[in-house]
């Protein structure tokens, strides 16, 4: 009978895959899904409405913080693009003899600092993809090549970020500390995102895009009157971010996006450096003549903040509500004695526990879900399982706390239906409304995304990281599975 239950909790997961895969709009799989998960919740596990409600509620509450980024997040693009702080990187960009074969390539590096700096992908990516889409429109870059580095990149301080909500939340479950977790991967994450560079250049050659600079007024120029008119009623900051470039702004309208890094690298919270980044937008806009005024530049806030309260909340709360009642039934246990019985040794317990990771964020459709609903399964596998000393017994919890992060969001990345792929579909469409953007332009060239799931994966189940310094599992009989 208690097979039959465990059967039931994870229904849930399947109901909501198939709605998805037959083309339902997550705004109602969602729902359908957790009520669907309630009723099982009620009938199985006899919880009480109050008892589902507080669990829904509960991890909801977890998410505020991202909701409070995402407007600051959309707030700083609509700024950046309408005061000349996109305009003069494209600038600075074009000096440098930027083409469309290497747009890329410097996409996928500023994004990746930038992550870093701030801490959240989703800021990244809201302040990227406005200036980078419209570079590579400039110099005739490939838009899937393109959009796919800044998306990877945005996700590579995700991972590794001192501030990143994903890397302390994971951390904390994990029970390890974020400086170690971070030396744990430190070296693995460098080289993912080298082989990212070098992948993404030599797929430049591949599609033999330009190398002679772009032009940016002759390409502005060639703009069709009917594209200029598509702009000016779904995004009138791209309108002032191309008159701009056409133009020309004061160099030093760079100086926000610095002051951005700046204050990041001194740690200080992901909201105060989007903050600083709107307020300093605003301060150099009023000496450079791209604000006129406060009222003009509280409009673009207004603006930012109306975009970010579109369907991507709302399907970030259904899917909070959904993960809330799966964990509240201990829905995925069964699958962590499933890990047990098909590990020989502790390697392989840990390649499952990474596996287990990717498919619980592709169910849950988000990572931070998948990072508190599987992330104390994975611990507690090793914790009740395997037994070693102190210290290799930690870097098996490192480990798992990197798969949690990593595998969340990278591997949201390559997941149609993920939430990620649906605010960054939402943000790209909004500041490049003249491509239609579906959810295969973000994975088709996501080559970070790619070599890092793929990566430690491969990684953990061969044994080849210990060619990597500090990433190395320890080695049986070490550790080993109990008994």
């Amino acid at each position: 009978m208690e097979t039959i239950f465990e059967i039931l909790r994870l229904s849930p997961v399947l109901v909501l895959a198939t709605l998805i895969f037959n083309e339902m709009d997550v705004l109602l799989a969602a729902p359908i899904a957790t009520v669907y998960a309630s009723i099982v919740a009620h009938f199985v596990d006899k919880k009480r409405v109050s008892e589902i409600m507080d669990a829904i509620i509960n991890n909801a509450k977890d998410m505020q913080i991202a909701f409070f980024i995402l407007m600051m997040a959309y707030a700083m693009a609509e700024v950046f693009m309408a005061t000349g702080v996109g305009a003069a990187i494209i600038k600075l960009a074009l000096n440098v003899g930027l083409t469309g074969r290497t747009v890329a390539v410097v996409g996928v590096c500023v994004s990746a600092v930038l992550s870093i700096a701030t801490g959240t992908s989703w800021g990244t990516f809201a302040a990227c993809a406005p200036i980078f889409l419209w570079l590579n429109h400039i110099v005739g870059g490939s838009i899937p090549l393109t959009i796919g580095a800044i998306a990877g990149g945005a996700c590579f301080g995700d991972n590794i970020g001192l501030i990143s909500d994903t890397t302390i939340v994971s951390s904390s479950i994990q029970k390890v500390e974020v400086v170690k977790r971070i030396r744990h991967q430190g070296v693995w994450s460098v080289l993912v995102l080298l082989s990212g560079v070098i992948v993404f250049y030599v797929m430049g050659i591949i599609l033999n895009l330009p190398i002679t600079s772009g032009d940016a007024v002759e390409a502005i120029n060639n703009i069709p009157n009917d594209v200029w008119a598509i702009l000016a009623e779904k995004r009138e900051s791209a309108v002032k971010l191309l008159n701009q470039v056409k133009t020309g702004v004061p160099i030093y309208m760079i100086v926000p996006l610095i002051f951005v890094l700046i204050a990041a690298f001194r740690g200080m919270p992901t909201m105060l450096c989007l903050l600083i980044g709107i307020v300093s937008a605003f301060l150099f806009g009023r000496v450079a003549g791209t604000v006129k005024d406060i009222n003009s530049f509280l409009e673009l806030i207004s603006s930012g903040f109306v975009n970010a309260g579109s369907w991507v909340i709302i399907m970030m709360m259904w899917i909070a509500a959904f993960g809330g009642v799966m964990k509240m039934m201990n829905a995925f246990r069964p699958l962590s004695r499933v890990i047990i019985k098909v590990s020989r040794n502790v390697r392989q317990l840990m390649f499952c526990n990474g596996v287990l990771s990717i498919l619980g964020n592709a169910a849950l459709a988000d990572e931070m879900a998948q990072i508190v609903t599987i992330g104390p399964i994975i611990r507690e596998t090793v914790e009740n399982n395997v037994e070693g000393d102190k210290e290799d017994m930690e870097t098996l919890r490192l480990r798992n706390a990197t798969f949690s992060d990593a595998l969340g969001v990278f591997g949201s990345q390559l997941i149609p239906w993920h939430v990620y792929i649906g605010f960054y579909l939402g943000i790209a469409q909004a500041v490049y409304p003249i491509y239609k953007f579906e959810a295969i332009d973000i994975i088709k060239y996501n080559f970070l995304a790619i070599i890092a799931v793929v990566s430690i994966l491969l990684f953990t189940l061969t044994g080849l990281d210990r060619m990597i310094p500090r990433f190395s599992l320890p080695q049986e009989p070490n550790v080993k599975l109990k008994k």
